[in-house]
């Protein structure tokens, strides 16, 4: 019997289109011989569909024509199964059945925990981050604090929130003056180089935290790393098996990677054709040209961050290097990379199909270890409950 997987993907998010495109991929690229895929879409409005049509990119094309064909659902538990309900109509209905969920969302909404909290009230086993990891690894600052308690390089930086920088302009800006001119500056929870800007100037600085503040309440600017060597390392697994791929440098002609590199250079990869698993559609040279010493700090950094940000799944790591001095930098883990970023793992002859099956393999052994658990206890500590007024005594 197959295994019914739930690919849910989309949500209120920038990165909604992103998500569609990586979901869109993986559903191709699934081994149908093991897995029943079934797609589960949530709309900009947070409205659940499911349906065949969602397998393909073209139905993507008018979503108005989508949301009017395609059952609206929502996912529950019902009598020990996980279960797709339709939910227009006079009489709900059970449409579908699903053994395990496949997230592959990115961004402020879905990503960020918000997602995995509700497959874990649901009990289900999912792939990826649980919601703790998934909040650590979407908050930029947070991530950050961490990784320097790990002990792991970090570029410096200034956080704050929106009602700060009103109540304290002139000490922020000044604080931002002593990191050195150029900066970055980045909302802290979105991903995707959305609402980021390369700052060479003081002149320019408010109006890119007014940008960065349209789509974040915190923003947080960081010192830009000088000779700079832009690369990446990703790992799938758990905190107890870690699997690292090929290091990747960072094809760009921008000062770093925008939306556009990522994801609209190559846009006729981005069709429904089956990806070959070969080529790269985010500009990325992979294996990178890079020291061995450097090479092992980063599969050292990635393992070490990978854990202690409490990940699962697939995640890839953003380092900046200077090429000069050989100092090593993690900037940011994405937990649910654009792609599930199987391109950096086919050199190793791990094919996509082949990360997609491990890491629901994965989530279903961790699923079943964590079953064991205990996580609740039997004796009923309501039934000798009398009211407020009984608490009261009892505590005098």
């Amino acid at each position: 019997m197959k295994i019914k997987v739930g690919v849910i993907f989309g949500g209120d998010s920038v990165e909604h289109e992103v998500s569609i495109i990586t979901a869109v991929q993986a559903m191709q690229n699934l081994n149908k011989e093991k897995y029943e895929v079934i797609p589960i879409y949530i709309d900009k409005e947070r409205n659940w569909y499911t349906g065949e049509e969602l397998k393909k990119m073209e139905t993507y094309k008018d979503m108005d024509l989508l949301k009017s064909t395609l059952p609206k659902v929502c996912l529950i538990k019902k009598e020990n199964e996980f279960v797709l309900m339709r939910t227009k109509g006079i009489f709900n209905k059970v449409l579908e059945t699903i053994d395990v969920a496949l997230p592959i969302v990115h961004g402020k909404g879905v990503e960020d925990g918000s997602l995995a909290g509700y497959l874990d009230t649901l009990g289900i086993p999912y792939v990826g981050p649980s919601m703790l990891g998934a909040s650590i690894g979407q908050d930029k600052v947070v991530q950050k604090q961490i990784l320097q308690m790990e002990e792991i390089p970090v570029p410096r930086y200034v956080w704050f929130y929106e009602s700060d920088y009103l109540a304290q302009k002139e000490e922020i800006l000044a604080k931002i003056n002593k990191l050195g001119y150029p900066v970055i500056v980045k909302p802290a929870r979105l991903g995707s180089s959305i609402g980021i800007n390369y700052v060479k100037k003081a002149r320019d600085i408010e109006g890119a935290l007014e940008e960065a503040f349209s789509y974040d309440e915190k923003v947080v600017v960081e010192e830009t790393i000088e000779n700079l060597l832009e690369v990446d390392c990703a790992v799938f697994g758990n905190h107890e098996l870690m699997e690292t791929s090929l290091i990747g440098e960072m094809m760009t002609k921008h000062d770093f990677l925008t939306f556009e590199d990522k994801y609209l250079q190559n846009n006729k990869k981005m069709s429904s054709k089956k990806l070959s698993g070969k080529t790269s559609t985010s500009g990325f040279k992979i294996p990178a040209k890079l020291d061995k010493r450097i090479e092992n700090e980063i599969y050292e950094y990635s393992k070490k961050a990978f854990r202690a940000l409490n990940l699962q799944g697939v995640t890839r790591f953003d380092f900046l290097v200077n090429a000069e001095t050989k100092q090593v930098y993690l900037n940011e883990p994405n937990t649910i990379p654009g792609c599930l970023a199987f391109f950096f793992f086919t050199g190793k002859n791990i094919s996509y199909e082949q990360l997609l099956d491990n890491i629901i393999t994965l989530a279903i052994k961790d699923y079943k270890e964590n079953k064991k658990k205990v996580s609740s206890f039997e004796s009923n500590v309501l039934s000798t409950y009398n009211g407020s007024k009984g608490i009261k005594g009892k505590m005098m």
